[in-house]
C-alpha cells in the first residue's frame, strides 16, 4: 500500500550530553507531530543532529512512536530515521522498526518519505500490513 498526506512538527532543543569539538556543533530535539489524511495520528519522538563546519553538510538520526490510526486500523508503531547532507545534498531513510507495530498495526512493515513543499510537511508511506 502506499499513501500520502501532511504533517505538522514542532521541534524543541533539548539538554545534551555530549559536546562537539572541531567546529561540530552536536544537537538534541525533542519532535511533536500531527499526521493527516489516511494516517491519522501523533508521534513524539528525539532526535540527535550533527552539523559540522561546511555549509550544508550534518548529519541526523531520530526515533519517534506514532500512535493514531492508519487507514481506520487504531494502534501505533516507531519509525526510526537516518538522514544526511552533503553539501546540500540530501538523503534521508525512514523505516518503521521491526515488530513495532501495535495492536491493529501489528505485523506492520515499510517505509516513509518526506518533502517539503512551499513550507508544508508531506509524507509519502510505503507499507504492508501482516
Amino acid at each position: 500500500m502506499k499513501i500520502t498526506g501532511k504533517f505538522d512538527v514542532n521541534l524543541n532543543p533539548l539538554d545534551f550530553y555530549a559536546l562537539g569539538e572541531s567546529g561540530i556543533k552536536l544537537g538534541r530535539m525533542s519532535i511533536d507531530k500531527t499526521f493527516h489524511g489516511d494516517l491519522e495520528a501523533t508521534s513524539k519522538g528525539e532526535m540527535l543532529s550533527a552539523m559540522t563546519s561546511v555549509k550544508g553538510s550534518a548529519g541526523y538520526v531520530a526515533i519517534e512512536q506514532v500512535i493514531g490510526t492508519l487507514l481506520g486500523k487504531k494502534g501505533g508503531f516507531v519509525l526510526q530515521h537516518f538522514g544526511t547532507m552533503d553539501k546540500g545534498k540530501d538523503r534521508l531513510v525512514i523505516e518503521i522498526v521491526p515488530d513495532s507495530g501495535t495492536e491493529q498495526l501489528s505485523g506492520l512493515a515499510g517505509r516513509m518519505a518526506i518533502k517539503i513543499e512551499a513550507g508544508q510537511h508531506c509524507y509519502e508511506f510505503v507499507y504492508e500490513l501482516a
